[in-house]
């Protein structure tokens, strides 16, 4: 299912995507023209861009008339990681990528898919009400999205986010994979 881009910016950015793609073509009074400094120019075309983070607007001043570009981006907001010892640091994708990769090595599991994986992760946490997640809830998701995509490798995560100490543990959990 593919969601749209600027779902996961503020409300308020969303509800302005909204406004400006139905303003294209519109006068807009929130932008000023670099040449003249007049606020009145219109949207005379919009485009987004091809990585979808960016939308690209051409502008004309009514003042003028000289056209201009300008670039939106989404602003997204930092997550916080609450770990175990109850530290917060800001939430890393490269580091989330790198332990899985960890776990995947000399498996079946592609970069491709481990580049999906983070992707949704990351998608769905943004996409939550607050800005800080237990690093608890991370592992849960890695783990339940590797469950189902490669065994070994969610055993190898396992271990190392559940703690395991001894092989009993193991034991425990390749039964649990097995039922």
């Amino acid at each position: 299912m593919l969601v749209p881009y600027y779902f996961f910016g503020t409300i308020s950015s969303v509800l302005n995507r909204l406004a400006l793609d139905s303003l294209d073509r519109c006068q807009t009074k929130d932008m000023k023209c670099p040449y003249c400094g007049s606020k009145e120019t219109e949207v005379v075309e919009t485009r987004d861009s091809e990585d979808l983070e960016t939308i690209r607007r051409r502008r004309e001043c009514l003042a003028c008339n000289k056209r201009f570009t300008t670039y939106e981006r989404i602003e997204n907001i930092n997550l916080i990681v609450i770990k175990k010892d109850g530290k917060r640091e800001q939430f890393d994708r490269d580091k989330l990528k790198r332990g899985i990769i960890r776990s995947c090595e000399k498996t079946k599991v592609s970069l491709e898919d481990i580049e999906k994986i983070v992707t949704e992760i990351e998608r769905e946490l943004r996409g939550e009400a607050g800005v800080e997640v237990e690093s608890k809830k991370i592992g849960q998701m890695v783990a339940t999205r590797l469950k189902m995509l490669d065994k070994v490798a969610y055993i190898r995560f396992s271990s190392v986010f559940r703690r395991f100490v001894d092989v009993e543990d193991f034991e425990k959990e390749v039964k649990r994979l097995i039922k």
